[in-house]
């Protein structure tokens, strides 16, 4: 259940930023409680979801300073050993290329991964997508008060190398598995489809 003032993050959307909730309602949907909740995202302005039906992660309650998210963001505001911390421990680019884990979960369906891993070619390298790409990896709502465009522009790179190397992996997988994803690939983004320019052969 979502309070006003909880800050939130689609996890389907995750370069909206980090969102604060405004107004919640109660309503009954398919016989079950369920809440209308409208949020404020720094990226897009004023959406509205229903929480059932939604794939929500809460990074802090109102009114409520321990329930904090472990990530980019919340850390580096939380521990002074957090993300900042870490980033002069390591390579920023460590930090910043990462693919997400749910693309990597070994326990997760190969179905499933290979679905995650085509989310990711939504982002690009152009313009507004850069920063889309930026504010999901870092979870921080300004990530141009970290990274300059060019460092911005370098790690996409390297993110987007590791992104097409997975999706080559996955589908090499599929066809080794006989599993077929055609479906999947059917409405992938175009840079998918390049992406696996070259390879033989499609599940």
């Amino acid at each position: 259940m979502f309070r006003q003032d909880d800050e939130i993050r689609l996890q389907a959307r995750p370069e909206w930023g980090i969102g604060t909730v405004q107004k919640v309602e109660f309503v009954t949907r398919e016989g079950a409680k369920d809440q209308r909740v409208w949020i404020r995202f720094p990226n897009v302005g004023m959406k509205t979801i229903l929480a059932g039906a939604a794939q929500v992660e809460v990074v802090t309650r109102a009114n409520d300073e321990e329930d904090v998210e472990h990530t980019f963001a919340a850390q580096e505001l939380a521990h002074e050993s957090g993300w900042l911390g870490e980033i002069t421990k390591r390579k920023p680019e460590d930090a910043m290329t990462n693919l997400p884990p749910e693309v990597l979960d070994p326990f997760s369906s190969l179905r499933g991964r290979l679905k995650k891993t085509l989310e990711l070619f939504r982002f690009t390298s152009d313009g507004a997508s850069l920063i889309d790409w930026a504010v999901a990896q870092t979870g921080l709502d300004d990530p141009m008060s970290r990274f300059n465009r060019h460092e911005l522009e370098e790690f996409f790179k390297h993110w987007a190398r590791g992104r097409d190397e997975q999706l080559r992996s996955l589908m090499s997988e599929a066809r080794r598995n006989r599993e077929p994803v055609n479906d999947l690939m059917k409405s992938a983004a175009p840079g998918a489809q390049a992406a696996l320019e070259g390879c033989h052969g499609r599940a």
